[in-house]
């Protein structure tokens, strides 16, 4: 079964991280890895409630990242893991305009 998230930029091309040859990521530890890039990258919540779902940390962790900080390939990686266990999908496509998700 294929596994890979895609981000998408505004002006650039899509991200693609291919996840079949790699570790898959516990859901715990996603759940950590977004809570600390939420934090570190300044991240608002989207919604005026201020309620964060797992969807939505994705989407804003990845427009407060930016095309530069997923050109880290270490750091793309580790996105791309987490992004697969939180939302407990194979197949994962980030479109950063739109803020939305795709599976």
């Amino acid at each position: 079964m294929r596994s890979e998230v895609t981000v998408t930029f505004e002006g650039a091309a899509p991200i693609r991280m291919d996840l079949d040859r790699m570790q898959p990521m516990p859901h715990d530890a996603a759940r950590a890895w977004f809570d600390r890039q939420f934090t570190e990258l300044g991240c608002e919540p989207l919604r005026p409630t201020g309620k964060v779902l797992a969807a939505d940390k994705v989407v804003v962790v990845a427009e407060a990242a930016g095309v530069a900080k997923f050109a880290e390939a270490r750091w793309a990686q580790e996105f791309a893991r987490a992004t697969s266990a939180a939302l407990g999908k194979a197949v994962v496509h980030v479109d950063v305009p739109s803020l939305s998700i795709s599976y």
